[in-house]
């Protein structure tokens, strides 16, 4: 038996079903961009790593959103004051520190952008793939009016 390339598995399009692998929130954005990626004649098999890590990146932006959205964005500080006998006797306060999840956070903002646009999946990269569309396939809009319609229903 021969196996094929893995570019030639499921006839060189992006599967529909994501890796078992990934998490809830990562399966979710796959299932989400994956058809309409597929419906893209410059999106194929072998650009499923972006695709994953797009996924990804949306995982960790939506956990670390969370996470400040339920420690806040910056955490007080305290020192423990304790006396001669070394038991506590209070704490003061000295201040404030960021959370380290807004650096997570803002770290997965810059890559969703960035993996996005190469996927055609920001504004931008809309207008440049509208552009780069041959006359042929314009005039039956197909490619125009899926991305169109796509991001018409996003809302």
């Amino acid at each position: 038996m021969v196996k094929k390339a893995d570019k030639d598995i499921n006839r060189g399009k992006l599967s529909r079903t994501p890796p078992d692998y990934l998490g809830r929130q990562a399966k979710i954005a796959w299932r989400k961009i994956v058809p309409f990626l597929e419906e893209q004649a410059n999106v194929k098999r072998p650009d499923s790593a972006l695709v994953e890590m797009y996924a990804t990146q949306y995982e960790i932006y939506r956990n670390a959103y969370k996470h400040i959205r339920d420690h806040h964005e910056v955490q007080a500080i305290y020192k423990t004051v304790q006396n001669a006998a070394g038991e506590k006797i209070g704490t003061d306060f000295v201040g404030y520190k960021r959370n380290p999840m807004t650096s997570i956070y803002d770290s997965a903002i810059k890559n969703l952008a960035k993996v996005g646009s190469e996927l055609g999946l920001s504004p931008k990269s809309r207008a440049e793939l509208m552009e780069i569309i041959p006359e042929e396939k314009k005039s039956d809009g197909s490619v125009a009016d899926q991305l169109k319609e796509f991001f018409a229903n996003e809302n």
